[in-house]
């Protein structure tokens, strides 16, 4: 195709362009509009089940050919942008800059965010229950290692409810500063990063020290700073950190995710497809458990994920952590949980909030 060809698709992709932003600057005006209306109320500037609305909306209107996925993606930026011209939303996460959760809270709120990087997850908690973060976001499992034990134990502890949830998939790369393994005596990576690459590390590298550390991100700024270090990491923290990649995915299920938790103070209503976490204990005596899940069927609620935590009393009890299908508000669920809550020795509510989208 030779520029005669192409000058008039230019030419019409430049008009086009022309109208996207119009119409890009009047949805702002519009949003600035809402942001007035808000402020009068003092109501929440990020409200996840509308925004989870939308992204659903437009990838079941979308005609192609862009694909869904990419549609939303351009609609969470926009939303993002949108949103910050009313205020920018801080949002604690488990730094250094590059760590997966930093992905995460871009997947949730765009990249027009303050993000506020913590050196662990106990300190996302404490950021965000100081209100040095409007939110939190927070590893809760993972599809390969299961639980993250410690989130769990600070769901059961914090004042904070969940307001969203992000599946991200998870990539894990090797890199060092040359790009290669030569002269390199260790392997740095958050925990669960190492076991979920366990495999890979035995096959290739058994004699090399492995070493856990607080973060992926964390891993590539030291491997940044040495170059004995290979780091195990995202291609975001490679990125930032000037490393090269010696291998890339090198995790031992290709399928790999992460699961995500938003926390904070906002109470999302109803989005139309919601999940519902709970935390129970029951008296230790036989059939104790099977009566306490009783009302789920009763009312029809599904479950979705059930988890078992030590209650830590010496006394071999257990909370259990449950989600299920629904918000809190829904007529079926309030019936569920009323009855939960009268067969438990303990019951709190983690939040209700918008399937991730």
């Amino acid at each position: 195709m030779n520029d005669d060809q192409l000058k008039p698709l230019r030419e019409k992709i430049d008009a086009l362009d022309a109208q996207l932003l119009e119409l890009l600057n009047e949805r702002a005006r519009v949003a600035q509009q809402v942001g007035h209306i808000k402020s009068l109320t003092n109501a929440p500037v990020f409200r996840p089940e509308r925004e989870a609305q939308v992204l659903r909306n437009v990838a079941e209107r979308n005609p192609g050919p862009l694909y869904g996925a990419d549609v939303q993606s351009i609609f969470r930026e926009v939303m993002s942008a949108c949103r910050a011209l009313e205020k920018r939303v801080s949002v604690a996460f488990l730094g250094p800059a590059g760590t997966y959760s930093e992905q995460a809270v871009f997947r949730q709120f765009g990249q027009a965010v303050e993000g506020v990087p913590c050196v662990s997850i106990d300190e996302v908690f404490r950021a965000t229950e100081a209100g040095t973060a409007d939110f939190g976001v927070v590893p809760v499992e993972n599809s390969n290692e299961g639980t993250i034990n410690r989130t769990l134990d600070l769901l059961l502890q914090t004042t904070l409810t969940i307001s969203g949830e992000i599946s991200l998939p998870v990539h894990h790369n090797l890199m060092t500063l040359g790009g290669s393994m030569d002269g390199v005596q260790r392997i740095c990576a958050h925990s669960q990063a190492l076991a979920q690459c366990q495999n890979y590390l035995n096959q290739n590298y058994p004699q090399i020290q492995r070493q856990s550390v607080a973060s992926n991100g964390e891993a590539a700024r030291l491997a940044s700073e040495d170059p004995t270090i290979a780091a195990i990491a995202g291609e975001s923290a490679g990125s930032r950190y000037g490393l090269q990649v010696v291998q890339s995915h090198i995790q031992d299920d290709p399928h790999n995710t992460t699961r995500f938790a938003v926390i904070g103070r906002l109470r999302p209503a109803p989005s139309g497809n919601d999940h519902t976490s709970v935390v129970l204990s029951v008296a230790n005596k036989a059939g104790a458990v099977y009566n306490l899940l009783a009302p789920l069927a009763k009312h029809g609620v599904s479950m979705t994920r059930f988890e078992s935590r030590p209650a830590r009393l010496g006394t071999w009890e257990y909370y259990f952590y449950v989600d299920l299908e629904g918000h809190a508000d829904d007529e079926k669920m309030r019936g569920a949980l009323d009855e939960l809550k009268q067969n438990a020795a303990f019951f709190k509510l983690l939040g209700s909030y918008p399937l991730g989208v």
